[in-house]
């Protein structure tokens, strides 16, 4: 099931709106995370950045077979190994790893489906206690140049409710110019 308006631009378009580096530094993804689960890996934008970062492998998951190819050839280029690229539909089938095998989870520009609660208890549940998981999102605002239609596009207090139902503990929001803001949630129990 892919996520509502999940149609992605041209690659060099995607990857214009976004400082991997940056985002995942200010989102608290560091090289004392082991293992970092990505769902919705899209280009591997953020794949590749945080395959250089952590000390075990990041399970960069996707339903496009077309968009996975593209990121798997990103990270073979840039000489990663440590990244393991999986077809798969986290949304209906979860992610497939066991409960509390990652450090890290990446919930990059996704939160605009139509079950954010239930997509975000499946990060809680392949968390380790204490493990993190970083949030971005567009803004939301009109004048963005992409992003989901603005009915379903969620604000940052949704987003906060939603992962305060799901378990977490949630930090304060980070601006993330041009067009994004993003957060870092902690599995506590």
């Amino acid at each position: 099931m892919k996520v509502r308006e999940s149609g992605m631009p041209d690659q060099r378009v995607w990857e214009s709106f976004f400082d991997p580096a940056i985002i995942l530094a200010k989102l608290a993804l560091t090289s004392a995370c082991r293992d970092v689960v990505e769902m919705g890996c899209g280009y591997g934008t953020f794949t590749t950045d945080a395959a250089r970062v952590v000390r075990g492998s990041v399970y960069a998951l996707d339903i496009d077979e077309s968009i996975l190819q593209l990121a798997k050839a990103k990270t073979r280029a840039a000489g990663l190994t440590n990244v393991e690229f999986r077809l798969q539909d986290f949304l209906q089938d979860g992610t497939g790893l066991a409960d509390g095998s990652v450090d890290y989870v990446m919930l990059f520009n996704i939160l605009h489906t139509e079950d954010p609660v239930a997509l975000l208890r499946e990060a809680y549940r392949n968390l380790t206690v204490n493990g993190k998981a970083g949030v971005i999102h567009w803004n939301h605002d009109p004048k963005t140049p992409r992003g989901p239609p603005m009915a379903i596009r969620p604000r940052p207090a949704d987003c906060v409710n939603w992962a305060k139902d799901a378990g977490f503990d949630c930090s304060s929001i980070h601006d993330l110019p041009p067009y994004h803001y993003g957060f870092v949630l902690t599995r506590l129990g």
